[in-house]
């Protein structure tokens, strides 16, 4: 009986040059690149004092959140349709992105001086590099085999138009999958950018300014819990990746502006 061919063996994007990867506007490039710059920010984030992390982890927040929303809006539901074991392969990534939400909430409550931030810092660290490893070495791979250059360009493109329009802070008890992601990435978008550009004003600003502006943004953090809240954001949500217990005890608004 004649055997099935075996599949070739998959090569990491690490491994791979641009033009292998399907051009600098095929999805895996862009990925990558997003990946490269994951990886600076890690790297200078453990070199900084505690009181000059600030600035790094914002950057850090910034492009982690994005990255993750696009992926889980855009890329996982291809991979699910286009493998058979895509269900596996993505829930596994969608457990390190929740865990990566839910360990920023945690970290953004702390004071710079609490004995509970370094241990956290270090597992998110730990948790980024696996995730940047699982897609590299495995999913991003495996989307490469079952799509044309061409094929990775528009979804490249597409993923680039999400991520630019995505929330760009942690919403753990939002949906993983759609359609509850896709139905809160507008209202929570609104909110997370204007809060953006709350904190420059206030970092920026005298403490009068300071202060108002902290006010603020506390009150958007609030509207942005009230949005998560909504039962269809966590619609399509698998039970692994649902915060459990009292979500709104669980996971309170997060104010990135110094305490």
């Amino acid at each position: 009986m004649t055997q099935p061919a075996a599949r070739t063996t998959l090569r990491s994007l690490a491994e791979q040059d641009t033009h292998e990867l399907g051009g600098r506007m095929s999805v895996l490039s862009r990925q990558k690149s997003d990946h490269v710059r994951l990886e600076q920010l890690l790297v200078e984030l453990a070199a900084c004092p505690p009181e000059q992390q600030r600035r790094v982890l914002l950057a850090l927040y910034r492009l982690v959140f994005p990255h993750a929303f696009a992926e889980e809006s855009v890329l996982w539901p291809v991979l699910r349709r286009l493998l058979p074991d895509g269900e596996a392969l993505t829930l596994r990534v969608e457990q390190e992105h929740q865990e990566v939400n839910e360990l920023v909430t945690r970290l953004e409550t702390l004071a710079l001086q609490d004995g509970e931030r370094e241990p956290l810092l270090h597992r998110l660290a730990e948790v980024l590099r696996e995730d940047v490893r699982d897609e590299e070495d495995e999913l991003l791979p495996r989307l490469q085999e079952q799509l044309k250059p061409g094929d990775l360009r528009r979804l490249g493109l597409l993923w680039e138009v999400v991520r630019r329009v995505s929330p760009t802070r942690p919403h753990p008890v939002v949906a993983r999958r759609p359609p509850g992601n896709v139905v809160a990435a507008l209202p929570l978008t609104i909110i997370d950018r204007i809060r953006d550009l709350v904190e420059r004003a206030a970092l920026g600003g005298r403490p009068s300014v300071t202060r108002r502006m902290t006010a603020l943004d506390h009150h958007l953090g609030r509207a942005a819990h009230a949005v998560e809240l909504l039962p269809i954001m966590r619609t399509g949500e698998h039970r692994s990746t649902s915060r459990a217990g009292d979500p709104w005890s669980a996971a309170m608004p997060v104010s990135f502006l110094p305490r």
